[in-house]
């Protein structure tokens, strides 16, 4: 069973198809942090905890990074990003059009 940690990557992108889905549109950090603080996110956790998911998002090829005022980055989706159902680990997943289609779940990554 995934931590809450491991699932906070699969909770932002659900944010982002839900919220963020366009290409042209900037969301920050902070906006999607509200969002998941509403779902229910671990209290302890801050924004800068939130740090590596970004750039772990960034990496694999969801979001690309615009500006940075303190703590607050902006952020872009590089192409529209689709819901699918991981038909190995059973979990709704996000993914833009241009990321391989691969399960972004840690425990899971099986071909989508």
């Amino acid at each position: 069973m995934a931590t809450q940690n491991q699932q906070i990557p699969l909770q932002i992108r659900k944010i982002i198809f839900e919220k963020f889905n366009d290409p042209n549109l900037r969301f920050t950090n902070d906006e999607v942090f509200d969002v998941l603080k509403q779902s229910g996110l671990d209290s302890s956790l801050t924004i800068d905890d939130m740090e590596p998911y970004f750039e772990q998002l960034h990496k694999e090829g969801l979001i690309r990074p615009i500006a940075q005022n303190f703590t607050t980055q902006y952020f872009k989706i590089f192409d529209v990003v689709e819901r699918f159902d991981c038909k190995s680990c059973h979990l709704e997943i996000c993914l833009g059009k241009l990321e391989p289609r691969t399960c972004p779940n840690a425990a899971c990554k099986a071909p989508i």
